[in-house]
């Protein structure tokens, strides 16, 4: 199960699936567990656990309200990614902690079947994402 992993938000998506997928092959021997160019997703398990993802970056920013900034200076280019049972509790919870929501929870079905999700700000700022499936 994967509980936490890093997600690279890119703008390139081709280029960077390409190059995680045999940069990860050759470094690593591991293959990619789906590369879905339509969707601007691809990720990368080792021993079932996941060990890279990739997004292409303007889907992120519509969600987290940042489309109107420009990439090179206010985008996001990484999130961490934590994998719940509950997105709804895990929100709160992590709000409580001093998190700012930026996306409430929401049912993500264009992001895979019974995927669920909420985007926060850890207390620096970066990019959070909570997701269950």
């Amino acid at each position: 199960m994967d509980l936490l992993y890093p997600r690279l938000l890119v703008d390139d998506f081709d280029a960077c699936a390409r190059f995680y997928t045999v940069a990860l092959r050759d470094l690593l021997g591991i293959e990619p567990v789906k590369v879905l160019p339509e969707a601007r997703y691809a990720n990368w398990d080792l021993d079932g656990q996941a060990v890279l993802s990739l997004f292409g970056r303007a889907a992120i920013a519509a969600v987290a309200g940042t489309s109107d900034r420009p990439a090179a200076s206010g985008q996001d280019r990484s999130m961490l990614v934590f994998k719940v049972d509950d997105v709804d509790a895990a929100a709160k919870s992590l709000e409580a902690l001093g998190a700012s929501v930026v996306a409430a929870p929401a049912d993500r079905p264009e992001w895979g079947p019974n995927l669920r999700s909420a985007h926060l700000r850890d207390p620096d700022g970066n990019l959070l994402e909570l997701q269950s499936y």
